[in-house]
């Protein structure tokens, strides 16, 4: 029985990997041979997540992570390069949510949005770059969303920092072709998460709403995305970068 793996050898680094789509995506990482990093404020969903997906240990550690603060994406890479000497793959998927239209969302609603959604991926994104060109390869998959692409009016800073991550993976796609570092955004519709519970106590019956008007007819779960991310990690997407993967089961297609 073959003992290949996508992903073996490989260094992988996931933000926000301690709940929903990111555990999925750690999960989907390590069954491929990677060596990941859960980078994530929270200790305790961290460790959760391990317990459930690694209770050895050994194919996932932990790194308390800030995505917003430039010191602590430089205390994690140096991390990574003391321990595993590398890194290969890079998923930008911590964010958060707000559920506000413009009038109702504050400049520190703004601020604090686009600071863990957008300007965690840049600094991120940078920061890993040198990282990757000591091994003369690397994929980052920046996570994004529907609301990257088309516009709502009960989510204005979210969509706006969705936007912003769907650019800016395009231009740092650009910047780094040369040197084999491949940058892609993946774009889920909405996903059976924690994160969307807010919209459903938003309204009653506001679930089976969204749902029906999803042409497959359900919402998405965390694994579906997760095996994207995994594809687009791996040599079976070496052909793509700059690239937008819209996984949404149809919505943006009405």
């Amino acid at each position: 029985m073959s003992s290949y793996k996508k992903l073996n050898s490989r260094v992988a680094i996931v933000t926000g990997g301690g709940g929903g789509i990111g555990k999925e995506i750690c999960r989907c990482l390590i069954a491929e041979g990677a060596k990941v990093i859960i980078a994530d404020l929270s200790e305790h969903l961290a460790m959760a997540a391990i317990n459930e997906i690694n209770p050895e240990a050994d194919k996932v550690t932990y790194f308390r992570l800030d995505v917003t603060k430039e010191e602590s994406w430089s205390d994690l890479y140096k991390h990574v390069e003391t321990k595993f000497q590398r890194l290969d793959i890079l998923v930008n998927n911590a964010g958060i949510y707000l559920l506000k239209d413009i009038e109702e969302t504050t400049l520190s609603d703004w601020q604090n949005v686009i600071n863990v959604n957008a300007t965690g991926v840049f600094i991120g994104t940078k920061l890993a770059l040198p990282l990757m060109r000591a091994t003369g390869s690397g994929s980052i998959i920046n996570m994004s969303s529907t609301s990257g692409i088309t516009g709502s009016p009960f989510e204005g800073a979210y969509t706006a920092s969705k936007g912003a991550v769907r650019l800016f993976t395009k231009s740092a796609a650009l910047h780094t072709a040369k040197d084999n570092i491949r940058i892609n955004s993946v774009h889920p519709a909405t996903t059976d998460t924690s994160m969307v519970e807010v919209i459903w106590k938003s309204s009653p019956g506001i679930r089976k709403t969204v749902t029906e008007n999803v042409p497959l007819g359900r919402l998405a779960e965390p694994s579906e995305i997760a095996k994207t991310v995994l594809f687009l990690a791996s040599d079976d997407s070496s052909y793509m970068t700059g690239s937008e993967l819209i996984v949404d089961g149809g919505m943006t297609a009405i």
